[in-house]
């Protein structure tokens, strides 16, 4: 005798409307947090608001190269910065803050 494999209507739409969404964002922001210096980031940014030199100090990479991945995670809107005098700091926006405890909830 064969076996069905029976899913009820309600569950089968609920895994079809699932399957059909736009996933582009959840693959962009995949692929932006596929570096690690930006996972650097952001979790450094969930302790303080830093400035540009503690980033560049604590990931070890040179200015030019950080202002790039800073530019990559503005652009996915997992961070922002305010001009303070001659510092730029850089801090979580609200999308951010999500995907971080995100990532500290799967280690």
């Amino acid at each position: 005798m064969i076996r069905q494999y029976i899913i009820s209507p309600e569950t089968l739409g609920k895994v079809k409307a699932l399957a059909e969404e736009d996933t582009k964002a959840i693959t962009s922001t995949l692929q932006i947090l596929s570096y690690p210096v930006r996972l650097q980031i952001l979790r450094a940014l969930g302790v303080e608001d830093l400035c540009v030199c503690v980033l560049v100090e604590i990931t070890g990479h040179q200015h030019s190269a950080l202002s790039y991945h800073l530019k990559q995670l503005k652009e996915a809107d997992l961070v922002d910065s305010n001009r303070d005098g001659n510092f730029l700091i850089y801090h979580l926006t609200d999308r951010g803050k999500k995907v971080l405890k995100s990532i500290d909830n799967m280690i």
